[in-house]
Formats: C-alpha cells, sequence, structure tokens
C-alpha cells in the first residue's frame, strides 16, 4: 500500500480509527498518492492546456455565444484600460509643464476626459462580460451534471461494486463537476489578464525597458507560493475523500428516518457520535497541518515578493536622479507598476484558480474515462422477441471485490410460462444468478442466452422484456402511482391489476389522497408506509410491466402470513395465464412446491435441481432445508412423563 501523502499527515490515531475504520481511510486508491507527490510543478502546469481546452469544450457546448461575447468584452476592457494609461501620461505632462497652474489644468482636461470616458466604456464592457460568465457558469453547470448522470446511469452495474469506482464517482460528484464553470471563468479572466499586462507591457517598455524584468521578479514568488499552496490543498482533499464519503453516510444514518429506530433500540448514538468525531477530527487536524505548511509558504513568497518591490522603485528613483526619465514618465511609470503588479497578481491568481480547478476537474475528466469504459458495448443483435427459452450456461461471476467467484460453472434454463425456484442459504449466489438473469451482470465466463442468443450481444435492450422484484427495492421520494408504474407510460388498468395482483390496492385505499400520495415523509403532503407495505408497492412494479420474465427476488420478506400466501398464488397463476417465464428466489420452502423445477445453489454452485418430488426423493440438500422449516410448524410429541 502507498505511503501517505507528506501534505496530508495524519493525526495519531485513537481507539475508534482502528478495525472498522481502517479499510475506509486507507483505500485502494492511495497508490496515486506516490504518483501525485511525485509529480513536479511544471509537470501539472503543462497539463493546464489540455484541461483548460476541456473546459473551454465545455462551455462552448453550453452556449457558444456567452463565450464568445464574454472572451471578447473582457479583451477588449484589457485594452481599454491600457490606452486609459496612454492618456495619463498626457494629464501629467500637462500638469508637470510650465506656466500657471489654472493654464496647466486647463491643459490637462482634455486628456483627463479621454481617461474618463475610457473608463467608463472599460467598466461598462466588464459588466457585459461578467453577465455573459455569470450565464455561461450556470448553463456549463448543467450540462456537466447531465453528462455525469448520463454516464452513471448507463454505466454497468458491476461498475458500482468496484471501490476505486465508486471512489472516483465520489470525488468526481464532490467537486470535479462544479469545477468545470469556475475554470472556464478563470481561464477567460488569465486571456484578459494578459492582454492588460501585454498593453502595460508596452507602455512600460515605452517608458523604460527595465521596468519589464522588475516587473516580473516583484510579482513571480506571490504567484509561485499561491500554486504551491493550492496543491497541498488538493492532496489533502484526495487523502480524505473516502473519510468524507464514510462521515457524509454516518451522517446521513443519524439523521435518517429509517435509521431512527435501531439507531435508539441498539443504542448507538455514542459510538456512531465516536465515530464520526473521529472522522472529523482526522479531517480538521489534515486540514489545519495543511493551512499552516500553506501559510508559510505564502508568507516566504510575500517577502521575496516584497523586497522584490522595494527594488523597482528604487531603480525608478535612481533613472529620476540620473536623467534617465522625466518627472511625468516617472509618474505614469509608477500608476503603470502598481496597476501591472495587480494585474500580474490577479492573472497569476487565475492561473492559480485554473491550476487548482484543474486538478479537481481532472477527477471529472478521469472519472468519465473510466465510466465510458464500462458502458455496456454497441448491441450487436437486433432487440430480442418473446421469450421461448432463456438459458445461463456454465456462467462464472466474480465481483470486483470479491477473492472467489460468486457464481461458478453454473447452468440454469427457464422456458415461457415456466415458474423456476432458486433455493439455498445466505451467500449460496441466488440474487446474483437472479441479476445476471436479468440482464444487469454479464458473466466473465459462460454465457445468458434469450432464445439462444447472448444478452451481451443484444445489450441492455433484453431489459424491456424482463421485469424484477428486486429483494432491496429502492423506495422512490414519488407518489405511489409512479411507484408502481417508474418508467413506463400510465395504463390505468394495467394500474389496477398489477394493484390487485399485488395487495397494493389495500395499501392505497387507506392513502389520503390514494395514487396521488407522495410517499416521502420529508415533504410537507408525504407519508410513511410500513415494511410491508413498501414491499407491497415493489410487488406492484414486477407486476405491472409487460415483461415476458419475472424475476422475484425474496418478494414476500416483510409480507404477513396471509399476504404472503396470496402472492405466491398470484405468481404462479400469473405465469400459467399471460406465458410469462418467472425466477423466483425465496427462503420458504413450502411456497416452491408449485414450481416446475427447482435449483438448488451452494457457495456458487448447482448441486441439485429437478421438481420438489424428485428433489423430495433424494437426502440431498433441498430436503433437508425443507424438512428443517416444515418440522418448525409441526408440533413435536410430547415426552413422556415419567411414573411418580
Amino acid at each position: 500500500m502507498a505511503a501517505p501523502s507528506p501534505t496530508a499527515p495524519e493525526p495519531e490515531p485513537t481507539a475508534s480509527d482502528t478495525g472498522e475504520n481502517e479499510d475506509l481511510t486507507a483505500p485502494k486508491w492511495r497508490y496515486f498518492d506516490d504518483e501525485l507527490a511525485r509529480t513536479t510543478l511544471w509537470t501539472k502546469l503543462t497539463r493546464m492546456p489540455t484541461l483548460t481546452a476541456a473546459a473551454v469544450g465545455w462551455a462552448w457546448r453550453a452556449n457558444r455565444r456567452d463565450l464568445l461575447t464574454a472572451l471578447i468584452a473582457s479583451s477588449v476592457a484589457a485594452v481599454l484600460s491600457a490606452v486609459s494609461l496612454a492618456w495619463v501620461t498626457r494629464v501629467l505632462d500637462a500638469l508637470f509643464s510650465e506656466g500657471a497652474l489654472p493654464s496647466r489644468v486647463e491643459a490637462a482636461l482634455p486628456a483627463v476626459a479621454v481617461v474618463a470616458a475610457v473608463a467608463t466604456l472599460a467598466g461598462t464592457i466588464r459588466l457585459v462580460s461578467d453577465l455573459a460568465l455569470a450565464r455561461l457558469g450556470t448553463q456549463t453547470e448543467r450540462i456537466v451534471e447531465l453528462e455525469l448522470f448520463d454516464l452513471t446511469t448507463r454505466a454497468n452495474l458491476v461498475a458500482f461494486d468496484d471501490e476505486e469506482w465508486a471512489d472516483a464517482m465520489y470525488r468526481s460528484r464532490d467537486r470535479g463537476l462544479y469545477e468545470v464553470p469556475r475554470m472556464v471563468t478563470a481561464c477567460l479572466e488569465v486571456l484578459s489578464g494578459s492582454v492588460g499586462l501585454l498593453s502595460l507591457a508596452g507602455v512600460l517598455a515605452v517608458l523604460h525597458p527595465l521596468l519589464l524584468p522588475l516587473l516580473l521578479v516583484s510579482v513571480v514568488p506571490a504567484g509561485w507560493a499561491a500554486m504551491r499552496a493550492a496543491r497541498m490543498e488538493y492532496e489533502a482533499q484526495r487523502h480524505l475523500s473516502t473519510g468524507r464519503r464514510r462521515r457524509w453516510i454516518l451522517g446521513d444514518r443519524m439523521a435518517s428516518r429509517d435509521s431512527a429506530a435501531e439507531l435508539r433500540s441498539y443504542t448507538m448514538r455514542d459510538s456512531l457520535m465516536a465515530d464520526y468525531a473521529s472522522l472529523a477530527d482526522r479531517e480538521r487536524a489534515t486540514m489545519l497541518a495543511v493551512a499552516w505548511r500553506q501559510t508559510r509558504v505564502r508568507a516566504l513568497g510575500g517577502v521575496v515578493g516584497g523586497a522584490a518591490t522595494a527594488l523597482t522603485y528604487a531603480v525608478l528613483g535612481v533613472l529620476l536622479v540620473v536623467g534617465a526619465m522625466p518627472l511625468a514618465a516617472v509618474g505614469t511609470a509608477v500608476l503603470a507598476l502598481q496597476r501591472a503588479q495587480g494585474g500580474m497578481q490577479q492573472l497569476l491568481y487565475s492561473l492559480n484558480r485554473v491550476y487548482e480547478s484543474g486538478l479537481y476537474f481532472a477527477d471529472f475528466t478521469e472519472f468519465c474515462d473510466k465510466a465510458r469504459t464500462a458502458l455496456p458495448p454497441v448491441p450487436a443483435a437486433p432487440p430480442p422477441g418473446r421469450l421461448e427459452r432463456v438459458e445461463v450456461r456454465d456462467a462464472t461471476f466474480t465481483y470486483p471485490t470479491g477473492e472467489r467467484p460468486a457464481l461458478e460453472e453454473v447452468t440454469v434454463h427457464v422456458a415461457a410460462g415456466e415458474t423456476v425456484a432458486l433455493v439455498g442459504e445466505n451467500g449460496s449466489g441466488k440474487s446474483t444468478l437472479a441479476r445476471l438473469l436479468g440482464g444487469l451482470y454479464h458473466p466473465q465466463a459462460g454465457t445468458v442466452d434469450w432464445n439462444g442468443v447472448d444478452y451481451a450481444r443484444i445489450g441492455p435492450a433484453v431489459c424491456d422484456r424482463i421485469s424484477v422484484i428486486i429483494q432491496d427495492h429502492t423506495r422512490w421520494p414519488m407518489t405511489a402511482r409512479r411507484n408502481i408504474t417508474m418508467a413506463q407510460s400510465r395504463d390505468e388498468a394495467r394500474l389496477a391489476e398489477a394493484a390487485r395482483l399485488s395487495g397494493t390496492d389495500e395499501v392505497v385505499a387507506a392513502l389520503p389522497r390514494g395514487w396521488d400520495t407522495l410517499l416521502d415523509t420529508t415533504f410537507a403532503s408525504g407519508v410513511n408506509l410500513s415494511g410491508g407495505q413498501w414491499q407491497r408497492i415493489a410487488d406492484g412494479r414486477g407486476f405491472y410491466r409487460v415483461a415476458d420474465l419475472l424475476i422475484a427476488d425474496e418478494p414476500t420478506s416483510a409480507l404477513d402470513a396471509r399476504a404472503e400466501a396470496r402472492f405466491f398464488s398470484t405468481i404462479h397463476g400469473h405465469a400459467r395465464r399471460t406465458g410469462a417465464a418467472v425466477v423466483l428466489i425465496t427462503h420458504r420452502m413450502a411456497s416452491v412446491r408449485m414450481a416446475d423445477r427447482v435449483y438448488v445453489l451452494d457457495h456458487g454452485r448447482v448441486i441439485e435441481h429437478g421438481t420438489h418430488d424428485e428433489l423430495m426423493r433424494q437426502d440431498g440438500r433441498y430436503r433437508e432445508l425443507y424438512t428443517l422449516q416444515a418440522d418448525a410448524y409441526t408440533d413435536p410429541e410430547p415426552e413422556p412423563v415419567p411414573d411418580p
């Protein structure tokens, strides 16, 4: 594992820092720290043109008219600023000439009027540039966010099981995507600042060529210090990424309605607060150490820059004394130097912003590149037709963080109109196999075929013919109707049928606004449902979707006995009536008796398969599991009472 970044020191570990938090504060992506520490400032600067071009490209996509307006207006305003300075020389010449003071003031008035007019025009043009930039920032942020979510919603599901991918996505969302509009603004400021400095440099060069190198010497130290400080902060932010994600999750659990009851039942408050405080203390200690180092670097830059500025004014004094520059020219030079120093510092500040934003923006671009590699390939086969047979053949699947396959050489099949049950103990691979059948995962070896065509060749279109009742279903903050119909078109007759089959009709009947009730208590009109009611909502989604294959993963885990019996009776009837294939995953062994075929999984392998009667005749795992549950519902014979 890579050593911690030297710019992100950690405090001495406490009791709550060890154990559970260790894998969260020292993640696998920390190998980037060494690479970042070895990267020189020059290497980072050479990356800036590429990042700048990418950021401006986003702005061009957002609104090219606003981009061009901001670009032209800011450049023109910078040139006008130098023009006004050139006219200041005429003002000073008139004021320092011989003659009575009123005559000199009168002679200076035309030049003063020009300076005032040019300054007013430059200010007006800057307002136009600022407006265009404000509009551009909002529009750029919008399309960047849409790009991110377009990629995250299309990426293969297995990518979300990859810790490195998850951390990259967090960093991208946490700050990376929001740096794009800031970087565009900073790039335009750099451009306008460069134009302004070139104009001022021309003025200084005319006054005396020696002033240009003195100007650079006086401002470069401060610019170096600012860039060095930005790098320190970025390294610290990257180091803290996973810990912040952990802290955010803990904070969400401590303030969430869903976890409030269990938090209190298990008296978790003190433990969670200690974990949260430990992570917060670690972050505080790291950022305080960084702030101290930044202060020292900036102080060094300020001292060197101040000495260089003093040297510049001393040289001006010498030039005036020896007669190399007239008094008016010296006065103009002082103004030009002050303005140039301010402009140079602003330019370096903007360059620093480009550099700093570029570091975070690189997280966004790197994640987008990573996400694109996780997108499904272009389909090589047409959309699937009506289901005849789905078959998993010799499929092996391993999760990105898994040490052993979750499924190994698994073969199962289900035909239209059949009900197939997957049973086994926890961790046997049932849910993983269901996700393969649902097209959510693709095996690393073997195939999953729809009517003989590999899912991988069909692509995401296979999901259009599959309905999945997910074990850990999502409680969407939407109305009851939308929680059933999801993204499909509204069909009231189909909605009523799905509600009847799943028992959701009883839930909706008790809601204050029926189907239009918002199922989220974080809003004023929202209501809260019980776990069993949410289970019925999730089951209703499966029945509402028009599909040839219905996969139900623990669809009754939160239902009462009556609702559970109703569901299993309904799902078998649904398969016979519609001709759809049903894959049922459940620990309720009695409910699989009517299945056409049962597959028993153990540690990722199919160890038995057949009908209920066939498996009961075998002295195998299925009979063992079935008998265990059956015995639990059978009254044991009373033990004989011994004679007194």
